[in-house]
């Protein structure tokens, strides 16, 4: 399955989340530094407004972040984009990579080894169709 969103409809679908998740790294093996953040789409890029100083070490190190738009409920799908951060002032600005909507894949059956357990679906930020 497959649901085509372009990044000019990527401030759309960011519209019907609350918030989202910023994850950055501290350091290689450390684990990911969480901040709930408002991110909006200018341009082809997302503006986070804010940041806190931990935030802003770890991206002026590691640019390399994930955002995370969790579900209202469990039978919607979490918005998560990968990007791109460069650290102006106190605002971070995302190019985004890869986005995919995901939620858990409702399976009454046992699964077959190997098989996914989530009902994911790519999304393009240039704009083609992933399949």
């Amino acid at each position: 399955m497959s649901i085509p969103v372009e990044l000019p409809d990527l401030a759309d679908a960011i519209a019907r989340y609350r918030f989202a998740y910023l994850m950055s790294s501290s350091g290689e093996g450390q684990a990911p530094h969480v901040a709930a953040v408002a991110a909006r789409l200018q341009g082809a890029e997302l503006l986070i407004d804010g940041i806190g100083q931990r935030t802003r070490a770890n991206l002026q190190q590691r640019p390399a972040v994930g955002l995370v738009w969790p579900p209202q409920s469990e039978t919607e799908y979490s918005l998560i984009v990968d990007g791109q951060a460069r650290v102006v002032d106190d605002a971070v600005w995302v190019t985004p990579t890869r986005a995919v909507l995901h939620r858990p894949a409702p399976r009454p059956e046992p699964q077959a080894a190997g098989a996914c357990g989530s009902d994911c679906v790519e999304l393009d930020p240039n704009g083609a169709t992933a399949s």
